[in-house]
């Protein structure tokens, strides 16, 4: 004899429902308590963190239809988890409190292939930013900065000349010295700035894209950003660009406790404002594009800016430079 057949009641489906819900939450919100990024999908969904919120209250709302105590349990814990991780991340100043020696603006932007490189070049003259980080900056944009970027306003680059997303440049208003590049796909150039007699390192930072079958490479090229961050911690630091990577990944909090780094959007109080993607409408986006900077930094305002032809919004921070207090 053979069972009947099993009918899916409502409350059934409903249980079903909300296990689904609650276990792909569970496991993107385990993997941020253990401080690890995982496997694919975890780094990719890590990325919206905040989003989990969705399909965490809808897990709660099925438990309560079908009367599953135990999913309610479940479902807030980890909604409460993921408000907790919600909060930004590290404190909320530098600590600075010498004398202001100097103040400078920062603008980092990927102009997308070089295709956003007029809109860049239009915010430069607008904004007049004093150190400009640009990446996939191809041979054509190498070009137009090289042309239409005055040398008087911007005397000073570490330009690396290379075709589609590879290429990367810094501008400078300050006196400019090599200090070596961070290895990886994609140029990540970096140099010693003299800003009011003092050595600051500035390193532009483009790790590869955690896509699926390429995690590995993102957790590698971002833990050379780190081994950088670590070995120039005793010296000041603006390290910019797009770090394919949120608050919400071990491997960019890592990047931070190992220099002792402040992401400047957070210390301005717009830590989960939307960095990409920016070309389309999706309220799936995150913060990837940053400026860290070491304690002997605070900042003024951080504002990110919307540039045609570039899935990437600017990011122009206002920095002020302190002395020994």
């Amino acid at each position: 004899m053979t069972e009947p057949h099993r009918r899916l009641t409502p409350r059934n489906a409903l249980l079903c429902g909300a296990v689904l819900l609650l276990a792909g939450v569970s496991l993107v919100i385990g993997f941020r308590a253990a401080g690890a990024d995982g496997p694919t999908p975890v780094p990719q969904a890590l990325a919206f963190l905040p989003w989990l919120l969705v399909p965490g209250a809808a897990g709660l709302g099925l438990a309560a239809l079908a009367r599953w105590r135990g999913g309610l349990v479940w479902a807030t814990v980890a909604l409460a988890l993921t408000v907790w991780f919600v909060r930004p991340y590290g404190p909320g100043t530098t600590g600075s409190h010498g004398p202001v020696v100097a103040r400078l603006d920062v603008l980092t932007s990927n102009v997308e292939f070089g295709d956003a490189t007029d809109a860049l070049i239009a915010t430069v003259r607008r904004e007049e930013p004093d150190v400009v980080f640009v990446q996939e900056c191809d041979f054509a944009c190498a070009d137009a900065l090289a042309a239409r970027v005055p040398a008087a306003s911007y005397p000073y680059r570490d330009v690396v000349r290379l075709d589609g997303s590879l290429g990367s440049a810094i501008l400078s208003r300050y006196p400019l010295r090599p200090a070596g590049r961070i290895d990886g796909a994609m140029a990540m150039p970096g140099s010693v700035a003299v800003v009011a007699g003092r050595n600051v390192r500035l390193q532009l930072a483009h790790p590869m894209p955690p896509v699926p079958g390429g995690v590995h490479v993102w957790r590698r090229e971002l833990g050379r950003i780190h081994d950088l961050a670590a070995a120039v911690r005793a010296e000041p630091v603006v390290m910019a660009g797009d770090f394919n990577a949120s608050q919400d990944h071990a491997a960019f909090r890592a990047v931070l406790d190992a220099g002792g780094l402040h992401d400047s959007a957070r210390l301005a109080g717009s830590s989960r404002a939307y960095s990409w993607p920016a070309d389309r409408t999706t309220p799936l986006r995150a913060q990837i594009d940053h400026v860290l900077v070491s304690e002997e930094f605070s900042v003024r305002s951080a504002r990110f800016l919307r540039l045609a032809n570039t899935d990437h919004r600017a990011l122009l921070v206002a920095l002020e430079l302190h002395g020994d207090g």
